[in-house]
């Protein structure tokens, strides 16, 4: 008995909760979770989705000459692909955050309440990258809605309850303890970020399930496991409350695609080699070692500078800065803690957009150009931002190669420098090159940082 009532007085007695609620009867200690699971489990959905997918392709479908010979050769069937998962209301309006690998490029979405009512829903906002989206419940009554509790008040070895629907066997609790916070780059899929672990079992379906605390609030959305075998191993990951609640606010504003703020850096974490050198006790902080012109923290940093904090809350990773100041938002202001030459100093650096400077003006080109049917791009930091690019990169970046320019070698993201020694630095300039190329083409080309050079006979 002295065991059972040690366990129950720290379920009742969350970390940080407004008031320490100790059981004081045997039914108290009986129930254990049930008051949480009755308050929480009403909010969280089954969810539906299919998508309509693409079956066998053809071999030759675009190459430009045997593609009318086997025009019909591997026809393509449509097929419908369902998936399974879970979300969770978060607005009374039906307003439901899911995971997008659950509910991304669906055709049809279907939400089934608590109690086995069925809704249609459409997507809101969705990001791939984030592994997140807000969906909005089309005809629905007022829904049960849970609370989002601050994600940078949980701690390690809180008591969470992981609520969704695993293997589609209907809704299901489970119950574990924070095992992690700020774990980056360890989540599976698309899915890249800044996650809370838990040890809470999560299982197929659980995906978009909701991660509550012992006072039924929601710290995470959940998203993803470690494991060799598919299922739970004990290593789950969740996405913070608190970038769920930007989500939510850029969906409610009117957002389809979310918006991150660009820092325009290169920099890495600062190693136990580095600190000494950089004059820290300790290693911590990401060193900068590039800064873009257009960025907003061109002139209060520099290359040799240590970015230790945003917001107060500490960044040993790009990836926790890029979270830390999707917190702060577009067009609000951030804390930048910087140490120079071993001295710290805050600073205010305004959260902006990549900019579309200069623009991008993407253009195809036409039957008279050497490689016909390219998409063509100016580089300007929101396509180094989309596509991943080196800081400093600069050029034209392929967008769509077309069917000419896929079987000359040319892919999606390659960046042309020259085109028959003409440097190409705007899509324009590089359309006019492939036009004006006769009898030979000569490109440069830079793909995953390297240098490379195709040479075609017309």
């Amino acid at each position: 008995m002295i065991r059972i009532l040690s366990l129950v007085l720290i379920l009742y007695a969350a970390p940080l909760a407004a008031e320490m609620r100790v059981p004081m009867s045997q039914a108290e200690i009986q129930t254990g979770f049930v008051p949480v699971v009755r308050q929480a489990a009403p909010a969280v959905v089954n969810i539906y989705a299919s998508r309509i997918v693409e079956g066998r392709r053809s071999p030759f479908r675009n190459d430009p000459f045997f593609g009318r010979f086997f025009n019909d050769f591997g026809a393509s069937r449509p097929r419908v692909q369902n998936s399974l998962g879970s979300g969770v209301v978060l607005g009374a309006d039906g307003i439901v955050v899911s995971n997008y690998h659950v509910v991304g490029e669906a055709t049809d979405i279907r939400v089934v309440l608590n109690d086995g009512r069925e809704y249609a829903a459409r997507v809101l906002l969705g990001d791939e990258e984030a592994d997140l989206a807000v969906l909005q419940v089309e005809d629905a009554p007022d829904l049960p809605a849970l609370r989002l509790r601050d994600s940078d008040s949980v701690q390690v070895g809180e008591l969470v309850l992981a609520i969704g629907n695993p293997f589609g066997v209907g809704q299901t609790v489970s119950s574990g303890i924070v095992s992690g916070l700020a774990r980056s780059g360890t989540a599976s899929g698309n899915a890249r970020g800044y996650f809370i672990q838990t040890d809470a079992p999560i299982n197929p379906g659980n995906s978009g399930g909701a991660l509550v605390d012992v006072n039924g609030d929601l710290i995470g959305i959940n998203t993803a496991i470690l494991s060799r075998s598919g299922g739970s191993n004990g290593i789950g990951f969740a996405i913070p409350s608190a970038l769920v609640a930007q989500f939510v606010e850029q969906a409610r504003a009117g957002q389809n695609a979310f918006v991150r703020p660009w820092a325009g850096l290169g920099g890495q974490p600062v190693t136990p080699d580095m600190a000494e050198g950089l004059g820290l006790s300790r290693p911590e902080g990401i060193v900068i070692s590039q800064v873009h012109p257009a960025s907003s923290f061109a002139g209060a940093v520099v290359p040799g500078d240590v970015i230790a904090a945003v917001d107060g809350q500490p960044v040993n990773s790009p990836a926790e800065m890029v979270f830390r100041m999707s917190l702060a938002g577009i067009g609000d202001t951030a804390r930048i803690t910087r140490q120079r030459d071993g001295d710290a100093e805050e600073i205010d650096v305004p959260m902006i957009a990549a900019p579309e400077v200069p623009p991008r003006n993407p253009t195809r080109t036409g039957d008279r150009a050497a490689l016909p049917e390219m998409v063509l791009s100016t580089i300007n930091p929101a396509v180094i931002d989309a596509y991943g690019l080196p800081l400093m990169a600069d050029g034209v970046i392929v967008e769509d190669p077309g069917p000419y320019g896929a079987r000359a070698g040319l892919r999606p993201g390659d960046i042309l420098r020259e085109i028959n020694g003409v440097a190409v630095s705007d899509s324009t300039t590089a359309v006019q090159a492939l036009e004006e190329a006769t009898q030979t083409l000569s490109i440069e080309v830079m793909r995953n940082g390297r240098r490379m050079a195709l040479r075609l006979r017309l």
